[in-house]
């Protein structure tokens, strides 16, 4: 949709809230067919305040998905999540919401329209609360004790009153942005949403002609074919004059000039024959009647002369063709990459906390591990699925993966059997191979993160009785200069079939199978070996 027309129905939802007007402002938000992040966490202030908890969470869910470093959406959905007595999920979003705080005491939302200060000691103060909900009061204790070492507004009387509470055994609330406040547009783009009459209205100065009531300068006439093109006198198509003789300054403001020189008219003759002119960089007078016109040739060549110095730019053309005969043994590459993922809701608290942002992450994995673990509530995740085109489906979150192929054949029109999925790690450009492929009993939950998963299905069906030895990130378009080219575009994953020379690969892309130059694509990540 349009920007104006998103900026409309926003700033309309926002007057609608600023009411009190809550369904008023989700059926314009509803309106938008391309939300933001910002729309979506207004959605959720709208219907907490009419007491819809599960479509506020789902509201989040949406704002975490279109932004992930968005802090203080994990923290509104953290205070959500107590009020569900969904624990671990909670926990999770307060580690996530400090992890986005990215070190800084306050994060001021007025930049991207929400008057809110979002303060780290209230993230904290969350995770107490989360604690204290657990029953696990010496971890609730020493979360408030960090939390006295921060600082910011409201931190001492709110802090004062959770010890008490704490020593009283007793669970503390959990704080959230205030109701009211939401995301507003910026003031100076809904003043650009009325149309404006820049130009005004045309009224008659001058006419040539009687009576003429036309709109304009001056009346219309008939017009000729073709280009104006003004004609002037030889003298006056260039300002550039020649000195007859050598002239000698004789008064303040004057120049002396050699005879034969070029200057260039600055100005207009004065009373006394005098003309402001430009030689050798520096402006003065000089007599007028010294002056003759000069004769300057325009060259005509539309040939661009690069000027001496700088070289032609490289020529960007593929190595020589590779004879017929091919080998199977792949070249070495760029060594794997070492980043890893964020972790997901489920190993949040678990595997990952310790070494994850905030410091007592590691003594809640450890005690959820001695303790018995609460059962999660299943909940649902948006897979969006890159084939020919995009599309998006929800599906439970424990959903076998074989489940999921069915259902994404079932879109597509294929059968399950030629489709293969793979995805990306986070921090990878790499698509692997989703391991529920080759394991059975794997689901959808293993891969999801902030409540998505983003797949990529290709048809496998040209790679039967084929070996993948490696894959590799294509650097660079390649446009296939023959029938035996494989042909991709910067960014694609490619299967490495076998190695054809030093400078040519033979690999797979988009269900093509062909050879390519090397020097196009670069390996990222030695351990993805699979058997077709």
């Amino acid at each position: 949709m349009l920007y104006n027309e998103l900026l409309r129905l926003w700033n309309e939802s926002v007057q609608a809230m600023d009411a009190k007007d809550w369904e008023g402002a989700l059926a314009k938000l509803e309106q938008i067919t391309e939300p933001t992040s910002r729309t979506h966490f207004n959605a959720a202030l709208a219907h907490l305040a009419l007491g819809q908890t599960d479509m506020a969470l789902r509201s989040l869910d949406f704002t975490v998905a279109k932004d992930e470093r968005l802090a203080v959406a994990f923290f509104q959905r953290a205070a959500l999540m107590m009020q569900v007595d969904r624990l671990e999920e909670a926990l999770s979003d307060c580690i996530w919401a400090q992890k986005h705080m990215r070190g800084n005491v306050v994060i001021d939302y007025r930049q991207l329209g929400l008057r809110y200060k979002l303060y780290s000691w209230q993230v904290l103060y969350n995770a107490a609360a989360v604690y204290s909900r657990m029953g696990q009061w010496e971890q609730a204790t020493d979360i408030l004790l960090s939390a006295t070492q921060e600082r910011g507004q409201g931190r001492v009387g709110n802090i004062e009153v959770a010890f008490k509470s704490i020593e009283r055994k007793e669970a503390l609330n959990p704080l959230m942005v205030p109701e009211g406040l939401v995301f507003r547009p910026r003031k100076q783009e809904i003043e650009q949403l009325q149309q404006r009459d820049f130009l005004g209205k045309a009224k008659v100065i001058s006419s040539m002609i009687p009576n003429d009531d036309f709109g304009g300068f001056e009346p219309l006439r008939q017009q000729k074919p073709g280009f104006y093109e003004p004609k002037t006198d030889g003298a006056q198509e260039s300002r550039y004059m020649r000195v007859r003789a050598p002239y000698m300054a004789r008064g303040p403001g004057q120049l002396t000039v050699p005879g034969g020189a070029m200057v260039f008219l600055f100005g207009e003759e004065d009373r006394d024959g005098m003309i402001n002119v430009i030689h050798d960089g520096q402006r003065g007078l000089l007599p007028l009647s010294l002056l003759e016109p000069a004769d300057v040739k325009k060259s005509r060549s539309k040939k661009n002369h690069l000027p001496s110095g700088i070289p032609l730019p490289p020529e960007l053309k593929p190595p020589s063709r590779p004879p017929t005969q091919r080998s199977s043994a792949a070249p070495p590459r760029v060594s794997p990459s070492t980043e890893t993922p964020p972790p997901s809701y489920n190993t949040a608290t678990h595997a990952q906390s310790a070494s994850g942002p905030p410091r007592y992450t590691a003594n809640a994995a450890s005690s959820q591990q001695a303790g018995s673990p609460q059962g999660e509530e299943a909940g649902s995740v948006v897979v969006k699925v890159h084939f020919t085109y995009n599309m998006a489906l929800s599906v439970p979150l424990d959903t076998p993966y074989h489940e999921l192929k069915e259902r994404i054949a079932e879109k597509v029109g294929h059968s399950a059997s030629q489709l293969r999925l793979r995805h990306k790690q986070h921090g990878s450009r790499v698509l692997t191979p989703l391991p529920g492929e080759v394991e059975p009993g794997r689901s959808v939950q293993e891969v999801a993160e902030a409540g998505r998963v983003t797949l990529w299905c290709q048809r496998e069906d040209t790679l039967a009785n084929r070996t993948i030895l490696y894959q590799m990130v294509a650097l660079y378009d390649y446009v296939a200069q023959g029938p035996e080219d494989l042909e991709f575009s910067e960014g694609d994953t490619i299967d490495i079939l076998g190695e054809v020379n030093e400078e040519w690969l033979e690999g797979h892309c988009a269900g093509n199978i062909g050879i390519f130059p090397c020097c196009f694509a670069y390996r990222e990540n030695d351990n993805i070996i699979q058997e077709f």
